[in-house]
């Protein structure tokens, strides 16, 4: 019986410590995300998102090319990356997220389209080859707050060492199943980098 007290206390506590642990790492996930790093950089890049069915961004990626188009007006940056695949719905996000930024007086020369951005890893890989092409140092990535942290580990992982991030004004009940995802999200990235 002492056995199966102890194994069973033995698994309370590591429940309890993973828990312990994955709070702590949220908290720190969102404080990051929550917390816009605003410096000047070589290039931005905003990551993909749903487009509608009737071509158009989704509101979640709105709110991210309008975050990009706030810091490119106020001059943070001078290029703008848009990154993102071709979704179940048929678009080539990226040549969306183009048309909404030169529809919002954004230079077609001061956009550089990634079609081939279908995960975080991607959009850094293609970002970074892009920023070799042009000598370029610095980034700073536009995304969901809670999407930030792992996407600056991307970059890091592709050897970018100024990176920054700004979240898009944006908040929907899905974002607590986003949040819990990064957990496991945000290991996988680091052990896979």
């Amino acid at each position: 019986m002492k056995l199966k007290t102890k194994l069973l206390k033995s698994i309370l506590v590591t429940i309890g410590v993973l828990f312990a642990w994955f709070i702590i790492h949220t908290a720190i996930i969102l404080i990051d995300g929550l917390n816009d790093e605003l410096q000047p950089v070589d290039v931005a890049v905003v990551l993909g998102n749903k487009v509608e069915l009737n071509g158009q961004p989704s509101e979640r990626l709105q709110a991210r090319l309008d975050k990009a188009v706030e810091l490119y007006h106020e001059g943070y940056f001078p290029l703008i990356v848009v990154s993102g695949g071709i979704g179940i719905e048929g678009f080539d996000e990226a040549e969306v997220m183009k048309a909404y930024l030169v529809s919002k007086d954004v230079p077609e020369e001061h956009i550089i389209e990634d079609p081939n951005g279908y995960d975080s890893g991607m959009t850094a890989h293609n970002t970074k080859q892009m920023m070799d092409q042009r000598a370029l140092d610095s980034v700073m990535v536009v995304t969901q707050y809670f999407h930030i942290t792992r996407t600056k580990l991307a970059f890091k992982n592709e050897g970018v060492e100024d990176v920054y991030g700004a979240h898009a004004r944006i908040f929907e009940w899905r974002d607590i199943y986003s949040t819990i995802r990064e957990f496991p999200a945000y290991y996988k990235y680091l052990l896979n980098g």
